[in-house]
């Protein structure tokens, strides 16, 4: 592999949610590593054959890591593969994905997690790190080996968007993985009180005629969950929250000094129930869009931290699978290529600071997972993210790179896009 060349990313906005750093400055790659960032670097002599790109009016800011995305490998590979997601990822500026391990088979060996690992690293263009499986076979009964598993290279330990039933099987587990400090994903949500539901229970389901998923199948789990890891002392970690009550769960846990953070789905956080209506399948998600209140309350928890990251809940589905009656069709939507975009729709609207949305998106889920990403300090490596913030467009999504276009926001318009994204120190896209 040849030599990354050096690169200037000169006269930007960088933005450092790691060091509280918000400057306009240069910022120097080489080696692959963030060699320096400071106001005037261009005129202190930079190193043979530097890469001179002009940022002014752009945004840098690290490479987001995507907490949570399904990737098909292995046995869906005609929902997405490796290499399809990371070219998606990185036009979204995430150069870190960590995957889900609802596969077939399921990630729930270290034979597995090397597989993942070494296809990633011959067929993708971003950083790939798998979660492994909490429970053998995502069934919810018998825990996995979380040592072998955490020393193979899983980063996290989650069955996906299954909730373990027991809270015996959940407790041991969380026990067990305090040994090794590692870390607890888990789904909240009740499957007895989901049922059949497709959508927010309330009036609109009612005037759709569609089975609701009321809010407390979430909250219930979240409950139950805090106490266990108030009881086990391990590190939990709300995989999807949606809703005012489960807010209001995760405060009394965090005021309390627990071991416990949560994510929220972009989706959640700037979609709500209303846009279902038109029985439009690519808005059928799982937790489901809940009200607008919910909606609103979920955008201030982020603002003020409550919620710790942001996540794409990217999961391809094809069109047999999406274009059906609303209830028969599969829950799901992408996300990885839009997370960011969507995101600053809250920045624009003064909901969220444009800090607060970096950091959920890239520091703080690259700190729990004890990543080397998430940050611009000399000497990490450079993976990084360039912003035209004031860029207008509109999403087409035949233009996606994902296989599936199972997209919330066709034809949806943004402002502010990723024009650039570095890996290592090397361009994996670049806007034109």
């Amino acid at each position: 592999m040849p030599d990354i060349r050096p690169v200037l990313l000169a006269g930007a906005r960088i933005l450092d949610p790691s060091r509280d750093l918000d400057i306009v400055g240069d910022l120097l790659v080489a080696d692959g590593l963030v060699k320096d960032l400071a106001p005037g670097l261009a005129a202190t002599g930079l190193p043979d054959g530097t890469e001179v790109v002009d940022c002014r009016g752009r945004l840098v800011v690290p490479g987001l890591v995507d907490m949570r995305a399904f990737i098909g490998e292995p046995g869906a590979e005609h929902r997405e593969t490796l290499a399809s997601a990371s070219q998606a990822a990185a036009a979204g500026g995430v150069t870190t994905i960590i995957c889900q391990p609802d596969t077939d088979p399921a990630i729930d060996e270290p034979a597995i997690v090397d597989f993942l690992q070494r296809r990633a690293r011959d067929t993708a263009i971003v950083r790939v790190h798998p979660m492994a499986a909490l429970t053998k076979g995502l069934e919810g009964r018998e825990m996995t080996e979380i040592g072998l598993l955490q020393a193979a290279g899983a980063v996290a330990f989650t069955d996906g968007a299954r909730s373990v039933r027991s809270a015996q099987v959940l407790r041991r587990a969380l026990t067990y993985a305090r040994m090794f400090d590692a870390l607890i994903v888990h789904h909240t949500e009740d499957a007895d009180l989901t049922g059949e539901g497709v959508m927010n229970e309330g009036e609109l389901a009612a005037r759709l005629g569609l089975a609701g998923t009321p809010k407390a199948a979430e909250a219930i789990v979240l409950e139950r969950d805090v106490r266990l890891a108030d009881m086990t002392g391990g590190r939990y970690h709300a995989a999807s929250l949606t809703c005012v009550e489960s807010l209001d769960v995760l405060r009394r846990a965090k005021d309390a000094g627990l071991n416990v953070t949560a994510s929220a789905s972009i989706n959640h956080l700037t979609l709500n129930e209303r846009d279902v209506v038109g029985y439009r399948t690519f808005f059928k998600l799982a937790p489901p869009l809940r009200s607008e209140e919910d909606r609103l309350a979920l955008a201030a928890a982020l603002d003020e931290g409550l919620i710790d990251v942001v996540v794409s809940d990217h999961n391809p589905q094809d069109v047999e699978v999406k274009r059906l009656p609303f209830s028969e069709a599969a829950f799901g939507a992408i996300g990885l290529e839009t997370m960011l975009a969507a995101g600053l729709r809250l920045v624009n609207d003064g909901t969220v600071g444009l800090a607060a949305l970096i950091r959920s998106l890239s520091t703080r889920p690259a700190e729990l997972l004890g990543l080397e990403a998430g940050t611009l300090r000399p000497g990490r490596p450079a993976d990084i993210a360039v912003i035209a913030p004031d860029e207008a467009w509109i999403l087409e999504a035949a233009a996606l790179k994902s296989r599936c276009l199972n997209t919330p926001f066709d034809e949806s318009r943004f402002e502010g896009r990723v024009v650039r994204t570095l890996v290592g120190g090397r361009t994996v896209y670049e806007y034109v």
